[in-house]
């Protein structure tokens, strides 16, 4: 596959993330892809990907992930990006807040055959936490 293939199918999977059609992940992530920075409670494969979105799009239904910058090289993309949404469901034991996120994150994807077979990535889970209104408590 060229770096436009993979290119083409990074463009999908964002696109799928940002529609809420998360079935068409499963024509995008290999069956036995290798999640080296999984989300909580995401589970293996595709369907823990579908999953984790799923649950994020209920958290944030008006959930927007855009690009700010890419770097492509022959089986690899990775992406700077920022999420944006307004908490509307319960995110990481938090009842919703309608509170507006913004949040930013990278991610590393590897590819093979047209689809990820791997990922490395972190987002901005405890701004967003804070953003949402969470307290820390002490033990």
């Amino acid at each position: 596959m060229t770096k436009q293939d993979n290119l083409a199918v990074q463009q999908k999977f964002g696109s799928a993330v940002n529609s809420g059609e998360l079935e068409l992940l499963r024509d995008l992530i290999a069956s036995d892809v290798v999640d080296h920075d999984p989300a909580p409670d995401q589970g293996a494969g595709p369907e823990g990907y579908i999953h984790m979105f799923a649950a994020l799009r209920t958290s944030f239904p008006d959930l927007a992930v855009s690009v700010d910058q890419m770097v492509t090289d022959a089986d690899k993309i990775a992406i700077a990006y920022t999420i944006t949404g307004t908490q509307e469901g319960e995110f990481l034991g938090v009842a919703p807040t309608g509170r507006k996120i913004r949040a930013r994150g990278v991610q590393i994807a590897r590819f093979r055959d047209g689809k990820m077979v791997e990922r490395w990535g972190s987002s901005d889970q405890l701004g967003i936490l804070q953003q949402i209104g969470a307290r820390a408590t002490s033990a």
